[in-house]
Formats: C-alpha cells, structure tokens, sequence
C-alpha cells in the first residue's frame, strides 16, 4: 500500500538529474581526479604540462639573443660612379670601423647600391678583418710611423692621464680599439680619411711588446 500511495502522489513525473553524472562527469572532468584547476588531465597534458617556464616570452627561459660586442662607427660615406659601355651606374661606398675596446680593431671597406646596404657590408667586413692591438697600461708600447699611400702617421705613447690627443680617423681606431693615452701627427698633407685610417692601422700593427 505504501508504494502504491508513493507512485500516486509522483504522479508518474521522473526527476532528471542536472549534475555532472556518469559518462558527462568523466569527460568533462567532473569526476576526473587527474582534470582540475590550471588546464591539467588531458587538456593539461598538451597545453600546460609540456610547456616550460618562460617559454615565449624574451628574457624568461626564451632564446637568448647574442649580444655584439663590437662597437662601430661610419668613418666615411662618399657617392662613387663606374662608367661601362651601358652607361653610368651610381653606388655608395662606406668605411666603417668595428673595435671591442679590449684591443681588437678593423676597417672594413664595401661598397652598395643604397647607405644601409653599404654600411653593412662594411661592417661585416671590418669585424671579419680584425687586428690584435698591444696595449700597455692603457697606451701603446713604443713609437711607431707607418704609410699608406700618401698618408703618414707617427703614434706616440703617453703617460696616464693625458688622454687622446688625435684627432679625425686616428681618433676614432684609437678610441675603439681600447688605447686611452696617445698623442699621434700626420705627417703628410693628405686629408683622405680612408688612407689616414689605412696608415693608423698599419702603425698599430708594428707594435711589438718589450719583453
């Protein structure tokens, strides 16, 4: 009698369940111990526990970007012409010096069809063409003279403290190159900073270290 008063007051009507039960609760994670906050079980697997720290982000875990430790600057730029039997084709032409300041220096001479590209054609070449510079105490060892073309250039040691005393493109490969203290003359009339560049590294690659 009382299961037959039960399924009277029911009234035939069934509840349906509205929570994550059976089949539902397994593929949703519901019951799921290995699905739960932060994207883990199967969704985890792929997105969240493959993953490493940092990963695409600069500077936390990504790829590290080598830095150059070379230091340039343009010494010259001058709009060249080579005449051929089609006519006149127009280039620029770049001198470019590259230098760590710990003792290595380079000219690099090219030429291009815009600045940008000759520019960095010229410094590839500068850091491909490095010379190895002895430097004492923040000068060089001894007097040396050398001549490229034209050019001729006498460098001086000095003593601390007195700093550069150069000027144009001996300045630069000296300051580049790492030498503190330098008094140097040109001894020839020529301006062409190329050629005076030329004779200036010629002059560094004399020196010798006294032993």
């Amino acid at each position: 009698m009382a299961e037959e008063t039960k399924q009277n007051s029911n009234n035939g009507f069934v509840p349906i369940p509205t929570g994550p039960t059976g089949e539902q609760s397994d593929s949703r994670g519901g019951n799921n111990p290995s699905f739960g906050r932060g994207g883990q079980g199967q969704r985890g697997n792929s997105f969240g526990q493959q993953r490493k720290p940092g990963f695409g982000r600069a500077g936390a875990g990504g790829r590290d970007v080598a830095k150059d430790e070379f230091q340039t600057k343009l010494l010259d730029l001058a709009r060249v012409t080579r005449v051929t039997g089609g006519g006149k084709r127009m280039s620029f032409r770049a001198v470019v010096v590259a230098g760590d300041k710990k003792g290595k220096i380079g000219i690099g001479i090219d030429k291009g069809k815009d600045v940008s590209q000759a520019v960095e054609k010229a410094t590839r070449r500068a850091k491909r063409d490095l010379v190895n510079v002895i430097i004492v105490n923040g000068t060089i060892p001894h007097e040396v003279m050398a001549k490229s073309g034209p050019a001729v250039i006498l460098l001086k040691p000095q003593k601390k403290g007195r700093g550069l005393v150069a000027g144009g493109a001996v300045r630069t490969i000296c300051e580049l190159s790492g030498i503190k203290n330098i008094s140097s003359k040109i001894l020839s009339g020529s301006k062409n900073k190329l050629n005076n560049a030329r004779a200036t590294i010629e002059a560094l690659k004399k020196l010798k270290s006294k032993i």
